[in-house]
């Protein structure tokens, strides 16, 4: 069964207090699974942009929370972030899937680089932005496995 994908959900506050929590459960499954320092430091700063996004633009100051899933696989680890807050304005509503690449820095609205960030450190980001129900962001970084181990 070593297949079969482990997760790990966290439900936190939507407050900037508890993103070291969801930090150091990243850094605790990424460190089991394999991950470098290097490659579990990249995705502790995606992890963290992701997190701020909703505790700062979610929930317009109200009370709201994060949900945090760890998806453990053989051979990557998916991280979602999903609040049930208010969807991103600056978001092409046409297309349930964002994508940044094909737009200029002058395209991105202030406080918009963290999705850049995101998608530099991690092999695969996806958001999806729903009125009424919220963002999703997942985060996906693959286990690079070197040649001793193999």
């Amino acid at each position: 069964m070593k297949d079969e994908v482990q997760r790990v959900i966290l439900h936190l506050p939507a407050t900037a207090d508890y993103v070291d929590i969801v930090r150091l459960n990243l850094y605790g499954i990424a460190s089991k699974m394999g991950f470098s320092y290097e490659d579990i430091e990249d995705m502790k700063v995606a992890v963290s942009e992701a997190c701020n996004n909703s505790v700062l633009y979610a929930y317009k100051q109200e009370d709201g929370t994060v949900e945090v899933t760890f998806e453990v696989k053989p051979d990557s680890l998916s991280i979602t972030v999903k609040d049930e807050g208010e969807s991103f304005d600056s978001w092409d509503k046409t297309d349930d899937r964002v994508t940044l690449h094909d737009k200029n820095l002058d395209d991105a609205q202030i406080g918009g680089l963290g999705f850049y960030l995101m998608q530099a450190l991690m092999d695969d980001v996806s958001v999806v932005s729903e009125a009424g129900k919220g963002t999703k962001v997942v985060l996906i970084r693959n286990l690079a496995r070197s040649e001793e181990k193999v």
